[in-house]
């Protein structure tokens, strides 16, 4: 499939598929966990759409193959660039930055040389892969100069981007001293999505001021007569595929099973996150210790179930935060658990979709209180597998989701009394309550599911004019 031109290609970090070993001891390849797969999969595979991305590893050369019908192009990176691009720049500039300096961020030089590398070997990949009028849609912050990059080398292409995790006001941005090529990368779209409006604005609002172009509510209109549209798609996830796993049998069973481990305790609460300092973990397991020290909650009544899943375990400031968690959780059932009953039932480890869907089940109070986040599809899963329409959803504000979830207990998670007191209202409220909001949340999730979300994009995108036709001058501003 190597020389075969695609009408539809997929630029992302990462390939859909994670490599594995079989039960035969031989090497393969297992689809990967997550939404943006199931998202885009019934596009690719509508448009016999091509997905390149980096496999992980340093493997050098590896050919295109097909996976359960899907045409994957593995794109390899040496030592240096997962140490440069991906660690570095990505992970320890761009994320901080995007995410509201939860963390510092890192300026280097050397990490910006590595990014803008990677991304124009990705683009002069896309450039070969693509036919004639072909559509690239290109995903997140590891890919942001790719546009702009592919625009150059293949101007006869309709390029969509998609930014997963949220984009920072002025403010914040400004700090980055490559903000303007990351700014013109990006235009070389046709259509730059967001997770909500306030960051299309943030972008369209630097863009004039920083690149200087001209712009009309969600347009840019630039001087070579193009015209980019910046505009909000919330990503949602395959809602009828999680309620259906939901009230699957070994599903059901399995809920039981978690709850008569856990010691069949009055009301579970549940967080899952990936282990990430953007996600809040420290300070929610801090606020439900606090709980049952005041005497508000008991073990024997209540439990709170946190799995954190395994992530960029090669970065130093995620190996402190594994360590700092792992502490405080050893801290609070040192202190108030007793024999048999811990307080806080923590797994650091990662689940297929089965294992969470009963997770899901199990809790009556889903905790998702990251102090940033993109969207958190968690909180929508979380709600899906409620088909009962019961359980609590306690929701950061600051979370994407809580835009759409309004029914949820909304809190501050920079507030440990104000997250105290959401929990006590969630672990107490009545089911006459829990059934309202919950009811509501799932006609959300169901009306607005992964499958609209990649449908409301593509129609965006192919709906974006050839030419404004008016008269802009160049940008000047920096």
């Amino acid at each position: 499939m190597g020389g075969v031109s695609a009408d539809l290609v997929v630029v992302a970090n990462r390939l859909p598929v994670d490599r594995v070993h079989l039960a035969d001891g031989t090497p393969g390849w297992r689809r990967s966990p997550g939404g943006l797969v199931t998202a885009i999969e019934p596009v690719m595979r509508a448009n016999d759409g091509t997905w390149m991305g980096w496999p992980g590893g340093t493997d050098q050369g590896m050919e295109p193959f097909e996976d359960d019908g899907m045409k994957l192009v593995p794109m390899s990176m040496t030592r240096e660039e997962i140490e440069g691009h991906y660690e570095g720049f990505s992970n320890g500039t761009l994320w901080p930055l995007y995410h509201d300096l939860v963390a510092k961020p890192e300026f280097h030089r050397e990490w910006w040389d590595a990014y803008v590398a990677v991304n124009r070997r990705f683009a002069e990949r896309a450039a070969e892969l693509t036919s004639e009028g072909a559509t690239v849609w290109v995903h997140d912050y590891q890919m942001q100069l790719v546009p702009q990059m592919l625009r150059d080398l293949r101007p006869d292409l309709r390029i969509g981007f998609y930014l997963h995790i949220p984009f920072p006001p002025a403010e914040l941005f400004q700090q980055l001293p490559w903000r303007r090529q990351i700014l013109e990368g990006l235009l070389g779209a046709d259509l730059v999505g967001f997770q909500l409006p306030g960051a299309a604005q943030n972008f369209i609002r630097l863009v004039r001021q920083r690149v200087g172009h001209k712009t009309h509510r969600d347009l840019v209109y630039l001087p070579d007569g193009r015209t980019v549209r910046a505009k909000a798609f919330p990503i949602s996830i395959d809602a009828a595929g999680f309620e259906s796993l939901a009230r699957s049998e070994p599903v059901a069973a399995r809920a039981e099973e978690i709850r008569a481990a856990l010691g069949n305790p009055r009301k579970v609460f549940l967080g899952i996150d990936r282990l990430d300092y953007t996600k809040g973990i420290y300070a929610r397991l801090r606020a439900f210790a606090e709980l049952i020290a005041d005497g508000h909650l008991d073990v024997e009544d209540a439990v709170f179930v946190q799995v954190a899943v395994p992530s960029r375990e090669q970065v130093e400031q995620y190996r402190i935060l594994r360590d700092e968690i792992d502490r405080l959780v050893g801290r609070i059932n040192g202190d108030l658990g007793r024999i048999g009953r811990p307080a806080i039932s923590y797994l650091h480890s990662s689940y297929p979709r089965e294992e969470m869907a009963a997770l899901y089940r199990t809790a009556d109070v889903m905790v998702v209180t990251p102090y940033r986040d993109g969207m958190n599809l968690v909180a929508k899963e979380y709600v899906a597998c409620r088909f009962e329409d019961t359980g609590a959803l306690v929701l950061s504000e600051f979370a994407g989701a809580a835009d759409e979830l309004r029914q949820a207990w909304l809190v501050n998670p920079y507030d440990i009394n104000g997250m105290k007191s959401a929990l006590l209202d969630a672990y107490h409220a009545d089911s006459r309550e829990t059934t309202r909001r919950m009811r509501a949340m799932r006609r959300t999730v169901t009306q607005h599911d992964v499958a609209a979300w990649a449908d409301s994009f593509m129609s965006e995108l192919g709906e974006i004019p050839g030419s404004h036709g008016k008269a802009v001058r160049p940008a000047r501003r920096s």
